[in-house]
């Protein structure tokens, strides 16, 4: 517990000194919180002894009581609106800092991290884990300090008249405080299996709301889920689990601070009686028996939060010190823009997927790389785009190591188009000009026509500020198609990588797009990973990857002359695009 405490407060960071600052508004708001309840109490004591006759009593005290009580109940809000001002915030923008962070580590990390890391365990850090520091980590450890000086400057009072009932208060904190590391330590324990569980519940959904169009096409809404209500039923059975185990050390939390104030009751009227105290001090000690410990109750939430928090705090850290791919790299302006691959191997974990791969794309020329699905070909494109690293041999542009390079600086000369198009909710506009955000609107228009997007774009109810939804699902798969096309001539980038960049494009418009892609790739370095004919046999060099190897290499008519894998390549590909219904 004071282990986690000690994390939130160097989590802080540069925030620390507010913190602290709100700790010292903390202290005199509850001074001023405990001076009234002093106030009434004397002031009855006096009216008390005024009417048994034992002394007499000023009128005048009343209203100067009420006077003094009115000044620090304001005094006391005052100190809680410092402490707020100087506390509250500070989470947000811890959160929004460590937000904002991982966000650049995920973008600098191979892409094998997301193959170990699953989405849901990512996004429940980002959302869940952080938002539970964002509205628990401040609020607790402030509850925690908040009420131990509550109960620290009302016990100080206490001592001050009578050392001996002090002990009372001390032995029901002291019991109440086992109980509370208890909470903790359980809490603790669990904490991971309770982020596991709803890791799992975030997969689940998210895998069942992706999956939706195959559960209506084939009528299996119990089988697809299946998975979310296991994961809905582990979810429920841990957090009751917890919940169980929370409620009987919370009980004897409770329960020792109540005998306490009991004990405090019957404390000071036994002193009371013998005379050894006095009746207004008898009345302060009863007032502050129901108060001495409103602050610490209510710490055992904050004992069975700070495990959840710590849980949360250690998936951060993990999050934090995953290594960079381009930890040791630097910002390079390249001369030239020849590719070279030298003795290249590469493998997801123990599956190879390249083996010994050496080639040279020279500068201003196109290479266009075929063979048979899982041969390695989108393996090479994303190996010189630098997603992962190799394993042996080396791979450079512009005869530097890609690993040399920032990732930001060797993705500013490549532009890619995916086969697999992602476009963000987000207008059109803004789609395109991701690849150029600076670009002026006739920029961006030129580029839209060399894409041949121009003219549907117009069509749409909004135009170019039409928003498209996430993934871009309201437009077809052609029409995203071609605007990530016009995204990358937006870039203007030497190096274009052409991931089935027409695998999309209807007939009508195939033509079209290949004249645009020719435009945006004259005079640049061209990889291109395509079947259909068109696309390939005007290219300058064509490498042919066969079970994870360059089998072949050369332009279309010298690999026809070998009569070899090529050669049967583009046989089948003949009769597969000359086939009918």
């Amino acid at each position: 517990m004071f282990k986690t405490i000690r994390r939130i407060i160097d989590w802080c960071g540069e925030f620390k000194g507010k913190l602290y600052t709100g700790f010292v508004f903390s202290f005199f708001s509850t001074w001023f919180a405990a001076f009234p309840i002093m106030v009434a109490a004397y002031t009855i004591g006096r009216l008390i002894d005024a009417a048994r006759a034992v002394e007499e009593f000023d009128s005048s005290l009343i209203w100067q009581s009420f006077l003094l009580i009115a000044v620090l109940v304001l005094l006391r809000f005052l100190f809680d609106y410092l402490r707020a001002r100087f506390q509250e915030a500070i989470s947000y923008e811890l959160v929004a800092r460590d937000r904002l962070a991982i966000g650049n580590i995920l973008k600098r990390v191979s892409l094998g991290y997301f193959q170990k890391v699953n989405t849901g365990e990512i996004l429940n850090s980002i959302t869940t884990g952080l938002h539970t520091l964002e509205n628990m980590g401040i609020r607790m450890i402030d509850n925690f300090v908040s009420g131990y000086l509550n109960f620290l400057c009302i016990l100080i009072f206490i001592t001050v008249f009578n050392p001996l009932v002090s002990l009372i208060t001390v032995a029901g904190v002291s019991v109440s405080l086992l109980f509370l590391v208890l909470i903790s330590r359980y809490s603790r324990k669990n904490a991971p299996v309770t982020m596991a569980a709803n890791r799992d519940l975030t997969n689940a959904t998210i895998e069942y709301a992706r999956g939706l169009p195959v559960v209506k096409s084939f009528g299996q809404d119990g089988t697809a889920a299946a998975a979310m209500k296991k994961a809905c039923a582990d979810s429920k059975g841990i957090h009751l689990k917890i919940e169980w185990g929370f409620i009987p050390a919370n009980c004897m939390h409770l329960l020792a601070l109540k005998i306490a104030s009991v004990g405090l009751v019957l404390a000071s009227c036994y002193l009371g009686l013998k005379g050894e105290m006095t009746l207004p001090v008898v009345l302060v000690f009863c007032f502050f028996s129901f108060g001495i410990f409103a602050g610490i109750e209510p710490i055992s939430d904050s004992a069975h939060i700070l495990g959840v928090i710590d849980d949360a705090m250690n998936q951060l850290d993990r999050m934090k010190s995953e290594e960079y791919i381009d930890e040791s790299g630097k910002d390079i302006v390249l001369s030239h823009h020849d590719i070279s691959f030298e003795d290249v191997s590469f493998g997801y974990d123990a599956r190879e997927v390249l083996s010994h791969v050496s080639f040279t794309i020279p500068e201003r020329t196109t290479a266009a790389i075929v063979g048979p699905s899982g041969s390695g070909k989108t393996t090479i494109c994303n190996l010189i785009a630098r997603f992962y690293d190799v394993n042996s041999g080396s791979i450079k542009i512009g005869g530097h190591d890609v690993r040399d390079f920032t990732c930001d600086s060797l993705l500013s000369n490549i532009s890619m188009v995916f086969q697999n198009v992602y476009l963000f909710n987000d207008t059109i506009r803004n789609n395109i000009c991701f690849g150029n955000p600076y670009a002026t609107e006739q920029e961006m228009i030129e580029a839209a026509k060399k894409a041949c997007c121009h003219n549907f774009i117009t069509a749409l109810p909004g135009g170019y500020d039409t928003v498209i939804g996430e993934g871009g699902g309201t437009l077809s798969g052609g029409e995203k198609q071609r605007i990530s096309i016009a995204r990358a001539i937006l870039k203007n980038a030497p190096i274009i990588i052409l991931d089935e960049a027409t695998a999309s494009i209807d007939p009508e418009n195939e033509h079209l797009i290949q004249a645009a892609i020719s435009e945006l790739t004259r005079g640049k370095t061209i990889i291109t990973i395509a079947h259909r004919l068109a696309t390939i046999e005007n290219a300058n060099q064509i490498l042919v990857v066969n079970n994870g190897m360059i089998a072949e290499k050369g332009t279309h008519h010298e690999l026809l002359k070998k009569g070899s894998v090529y050669k049967r390549f583009v046989d089948i590909r003949e009769a597969a695009e000359g086939w009918v219904m």
